[in-house]
C-alpha cells in the first residue's frame, strides 16, 4: 500500500514585480529537494493558459482566481505541494482560495511599490504611468494587502534564500513538510 502524503497550497500574494515568480522557482527546489511533488501555477502563465478570455476588471480578475483556487484543490487533494504566484488583489479572492484548497499557506510578498517601479522587468509600470495601460495593480487598481498571512516576507530587505527558509520553516510547523535533516 502506498502512503501518500498531503497537498498543500502555498498562495505567493503581492504587487507586480514584488518578488512572487523568484520566490515560488526556489521553494520549487527546495520542495523538490524534500521528495514532494511539486507543481508551481504562475500567475502569467495560468492566464495564458487558463483564462485567455478573461482581461483585468475585478470580475474577470476574480473569476481568474476562482479558476487558479479550484485547479490548485485539485492537485492539493492528490498529494501535490502546489506553489501560486497570483497577484490577487483583493482579499475575498484569497479567502475564497482558502476556503477552497484548505491546506492552505498565504504568503504576502511584501515589497514597497517604489521598488517594484525600479524592478519593473516586464515594464508595466512604465506602461500603467505613460498611461499606456489602465489596470495595473498598485497603480490605477487596489492592491489589498493580507491581514493575517501565515507569512510575511519582504524582498526588499530579505534574500530569496531568506524568504524562501520563512515559508520553509511554517511549512514544517504546520506539518505539510518533513523537518529539516529528516525525509
Amino acid at each position: 500500500m502506498i502512503c501518500m502524503r498531503e497537498g498543500f497550497g502555498v498562495w505567493l500574494t503581492g504587487l507586480p514585480a514584488s518578488g512572487k515568480t523568484t520566490i515560488a522557482r526556489a521553494l520549487e527546489k527546495a520542495l523538490r529537494k524534500k521528495g514532494l511533488n511539486v507543481e508551481v501555477l504562475d500567475g502569467d502563465e495560468v492566464r495564458k493558459n487558463l483564462s485567455p478570455d478573461l482581461g483585468f476588471t475585478k470580475e474577470d480578475r476574480e473569476t481568474h482566481a476562482k479558476r487558479v483556487a479550484y485547479v490548485t484543490k485539485l492537485l492539493v487533494r492528490n498529494g501535490v505541494a502546489v506553489i501560486v504566484g497570483l497577484i490577487s488583489p483583493f482579499r475575498n479572492f484569497r479567502e475564497n482560495a482558502r476556503n477552497q484548497i484548505g491546506n492552505f499557506v498565504e504568503v504576502w510578498v511584501k515589497c514597497p511599490l517604489e521598488e517594484c517601479i525600479r524592478r519593473d522587468p516586464k515594464g508595466l509600470y512604465k506602461k500603467a504611468i505613460n498611461g499606456e495601460i489602465n489596470d495595473l495593480t498598485g497603480i490605477q487598481d487596489t492592491y489589498e494587502e493580507p491581514l493575517n498571512p501565515e507569512v510575511m516576507v519582504d524582498t526588499s530587505k530579505e534574500s530569496v534564500e531568506e524568504s524562501v527558509n520563512k515559508i520553509l520553516k511554517k511549512l514544517e510547523d504546520l506539518g505539510y513538510v518533513p523537518q529539516t535533516g529528516t525525509n
